[in-house]
């Protein structure tokens, strides 16, 4: 099953054209959904980067120690 899900995030990564469209697409096909857009998410971030809205957004949810580490982690890489 693992091997199966990252082919499919992979694929379908690769055929969208943005990170949002990717995750959509990850969502639709059903199954393990959830953590095929979850790696669908991670690829297509790679390749495509994540709009400046949406990380906004993400980041509005994120408070306290978690926020911490991602600011850390964020300026040394």
């Amino acid at each position: 099953l693992e091997g199966r899900v990252v082919r499919y995030a992979d694929k379908i990564a690769y055929i969208n054209h943005d990170i949002e469209d990717a995750i959509r697409g990850a969502i639709s096909i059903g199954g393990d959904s959830d953590t095929i857009a979850t790696i669908t998410g991670g690829v297509a971030a790679a390749f495509y980067g994540v709009p400046k809205a949406i990380r906004a957004e993400a980041m509005r949810c994120i408070d306290g120690e978690v926020r911490n580490i991602y600011d850390r982690f964020a300026k040394e890489y």
